[in-house]
């Protein structure tokens, strides 16, 4: 009991102690673990000593709650049985429970605690965190119990998850068809396991631009019956976000989808699940402007209207002040436009000081003023910000990324001394300028490790929203963002191949997890290098050109894809039949459609290309494209009526989708005329030239000043500083010519979005100060967004031979992926 030995594992913040007095000062006492290692490190199928048995033979231990507990309890604790009862094929019975409780909510589990009969240490008051604990006879006739205790409603629930997790059931068992394995036998080992409190607050996602797949998913298959999205559709997210140790949700928005508010039973049900509403930046006050405000647009209008959008915001307040919320405070136009009504910027800034005080007020009458609220300086209103505007010291500041995961503000001094701390709203899909990504989610998992691990450091610990799009296909980084959240030390610990790797177990094939890493690797690399949102080289509004790439690049370009697609196809035979479902969609129909959408663009560009010089070529060409877009429709069809029975149908739609937004979307592709006959040709690919001579970051010497960031660019990894003095040097042979030298780094930011981002390139003993300018919006960033890199050219050409080169100091923001090198005749490879 509350002697327990020291036992490894627990996942993803864990505390393990030998003996109650080693209880206190918990909080300190955190150890990183590998997902891989989570079930069989104290959930195994064979009986050791000392061991809390689950299952054996066909009886599984019962779940046991309070009545009076919270109810998202009683819904964690009936998914637990029903988990169980999916994994063991048993039926409860036998002398062993699994208690599961809330302090001060579960009588049983207080006795135990006023008896001594188990420490709790300073788990009372923390914030949704748990322990796992076992007792002998903890009451007439239970020979032991399994404790899952927690601090609060939500530690109680997580605890319950945390548990079917270990027996096998992962977070996405619905959401991702991750069909649980059968295992006969459970065994606990013994021990106490602490897990939490969180490395952030409030942790969540934002669904958004829901029209191309979660609506009509919902609305046709899902959940005919109601109006999407209903609470049929809310409540399996619900449960996914328990699973995943999440606790906020800001409902989708656009005008297709129901208010969340609109029927009452939406937010009565979020109330059960525990689930902290919240709204976007461009939804004050829990409304959603498209779909509640019927008036005129130009009247949400605070200088012509304040008391017409008082009332609007009141009615919310009125009706929600029970619940547990996220007030988001301030004020922009209808569906995410700028503020309508004050002209100048000065007065822009002080009607935002005026609707703030105004709706902090309309809090305080409601008795909520203590309820955490949140603004967020996005788009235009960071201007405002920085031109003075005051936002009162407990107000939460929410820094944007600049939608493609790049974060414009990292937290100074005087904002991390707030009491309302910071956080992160961050965009893993998006529809806007320059060019929108809604279909496959390529945002690779070391790009939200670097960008939010850099915020959190800085102090951005109050919440972070991820921006998931339809969800689905963001379940990687989904996972991921989430992890992050739940143990910022212990995630960002993993290199994140190994994250990967554990993933891919979880929920596709333990035995296949390396391959399938490396298979998602190879996606994200090459995906980093172009979105397939993106397959077009000019901005919305200009005049259309072909992509910088000679057709031998593009050939050598396709040639990864296909490597890539072969290698997951060559996965299939070997994936257990009731995990075929999960592996299409986590893996091979991302992996798949990616490759068939750059297939189809670059051998239609090669096509044309070619037709006036190689017309037996071109046509083939042609045909190639046609088969591509034959195998993205293919695939496509089967996501929406194969997979799972059809349980997905409505969910997938290749971009562009539709013809809405235009201004922000790929164009369509154009493909030559199909059934043109095929003239005769010789079969041969165009050689690529010779590489270009090439700086990657292990070509640099380890430094105290320097760290390589892995899983990001595309060679794998990038080099960036770490606020410690100290060069890296690497040396390079150039042949014959004349070369010119250029640094690629990623388009990130600094502190602030509107800082350059400045390094030092040292070669053969000459500095060059580099500078790259940031400013969000331009065309300049427009470009850099879309193709994941700045290139900073060198302004002195070098000649043959051997060159030392050394990174001296750079910004902390800097993250270079390379150092290419060109002859100095040659016309620059990008625009």
């Amino acid at each position: 009991m509350g002697g327990a030995d020291i036992l490894e594992g627990s996942f993803p913040r864990r505390i393990l102690l030998k003996g109650a007095a080693s209880l206190t000062g918990l909080a300190a006492l955190l150890l990183a673990f590998a997902v891989t290692a989570h079930a069989e490190s104290w959930v195994h199928a064979a009986a050791r000593k000392g061991d809390v048995t689950l299952a054996s033979g066909q009886q599984v231990a019962p779940v046991v709650t309070d009545p009076a507990d919270h109810a998202v309890v009683a819904i964690a604790a009936q998914d637990l049985r029903d988990d169980l009862a999916t994994v063991t094929r048993g039926t409860p019975g036998g002398d062993t429970q699994i208690w599961i409780g809330t302090l001060g909510r579960n009588a049983a589990i207080d006795r135990l605690v006023a008896d001594r009969r188990i420490a709790i240490g300073s788990l009372k008051g923390a914030w949704e965190s748990f322990l796992i604990t076992s007792v002998d006879r903890p009451s007439p006739g239970v020979a032991r119990a399994l404790l899952i205790i927690g601090s609060d409603r939500r530690g109680t629930a997580y605890g319950a998850y945390e548990l079917s997790r270990a027996i096998g059931v992962s977070p996405w068992h619905w959401w991702a068809d991750v069909t649980p394995a059968r295992r006969a036998s459970l065994h606990v080992a013994k021990g106490l396991r602490r897990f939490g409190p969180p490395s952030v607050r409030y942790r969540g996602i934002f669904l958004n631009d829901e029209d191309w797949g979660l609506v009509p998913w919902a609305a046709t298959t899902h959940a005919p019956d109601e109006k999407p999205l209903g609470p049929k559709t809310y409540a399996r997210l619900f449960e996914l976000l328990l699973r995943l140790k999440a606790n906020l949700l800001w409902p989708a928005m656009h005008k297709l989808t129901q208010p969340f508010n609109a029927d009452p039973a939406n937010a009565a049900l979020a109330d059960r699940y525990a689930i902290v509403m919240g709204s976007s930046h461009a939804e004050p006050m829990l409304r959603n402007n498209v779909g509640e405000w019927t008036a005129p647009p130009d009247d949400f209008n605070y200088v012509t209207n304040a008391p017409g959008v008082q009332r609007y915001w009141q009615t919310r307040v009125a009706s929600h002040a029970r619940y547990e919320s996220i007030w988001t405070l301030g004020m922009r136009g209808i569906h995410d436009s700028g503020m309508v009504g004050p002209a100048t910027l000065d007065d822009r800034r002080a009607t935002l000081d005026r609707i703030i005080a105004d709706q902090r007020a309309m809090l305080d009458y409601a008795n909520v003023a203590k309820a955490p609220q949140v603004f967020t300086p996005y788009k235009e209103v960071l201007d405002l910000y920085r031109a003075g505007l005051k936002i009162p010291d407990n107000v939460t500041l929410m820094w944007p990324d600049d939608n493609f995961g790049y974060i414009r503000h990292f937290p100074d001094a005087t904002e991390r001394a707030r009491s309302g701390g910071s956080g992160v709203y961050y965009h893993l899909s998006y529809l806007g300028a320059p060019l929108s990504y809604l279909w496959l989610s390529t945002t690779p998992p070391a790009l939200i490790r670097e960008e939010m691990g850099r915020a959190y450091d800085r102090g951005a610990r109050q919440i972070w929203v991820a921006n998931v799009g339809d969800l689905k296909p963001a379940e990687l980084a989904t996972d991921y963002f989430l992890s992050l959240a739940w143990d910022v030390d212990a995630t960002r610990a993993q290199p994140i191949d190994r994250f990967v790797e554990g993933w891919a177990a979880e929920n596709i094939d333990p035995a296949q997890a390396r391959p399938i890493a490396t298979v998602l690797r190879d996606y994200h690399r090459l995906n980093f290098d172009r979105r397939p949102e993106h397959l077009q080289y000019y901005l919305p509004g200009e005049k259309a050109r072909p992509s910088p790439l000679s057709i031998a690049q593009a050939d050598a370009r396709l040639a990864d894809f296909a490597a890539m697609a072969a290698a997951a196809i060559a996965l299939e035979p070997a994936i257990p039949a009731d995990r075929h479902d999960a592996f299409f969609e986590l893996v091979t129909y991302p992996v798949a459609a990616s490759a068939a959408a750059n297939r189809r663009f670059f051998a239609a560009e090669a096509h044309d290309r070619l037709r006036d010089m190689d017309l037996p070529q071109a046509l083939q060409r042609g045909a190639i494209a046609h088969r591509a877009d034959d195998s993205l429709r293919d695939q496509t069809h089967r996501y929406n009526h194969a997979i799972a029975g059809g349980k997905w149908r409505g969910m997938m739609a290749v971009e562009p989708a539709d013809g809405q937004w235009r201004s922000y979307r790929l164009t369509p592709p154009l493909l030559p005329a199909p059934d043109v006959p095929t003239l005769a040709a010789t079969p041969h690919t165009i050689a690529p030239p010779p590489p270009a001579p090439l700086l990657t970051p292990r070509d640099f010497t380890p430094a105290k000043g320097w760290r390589q960031g892995d899983g990001l660019g595309r060679h794998g990894t990038v080099l960036a500083p770490t606020g410690q003095p100290g060069p890296t040097s690497a040396t390079i042979t150039l042949p014959a010519g004349q070369w010119r030298a250029t640094v690629d780094i990623l388009p990130t930011y600094a502190d602030r979005d509107g800082d350059p981002l400045r390094l030092t390139l040292i070669i053969d003993g000459i500095d060059y100060p580099l500078t790259a300018p940031r400013q969000t919006g331009d065309r300049a960033w427009a470009l850099a967004v879309l193709d994941n890199r700045i290139a900073l050219p060198l302004p002195a050409a070098l000649a043959a031979g051997t060159h030392r080169l050394t990174l001296r100091a750079a910004d902390l923001g800097v993250m270079i992926e390379t150092i290419r090198f060109t002859l100095a005749t040659d016309k620059d490879d990008l625009h």
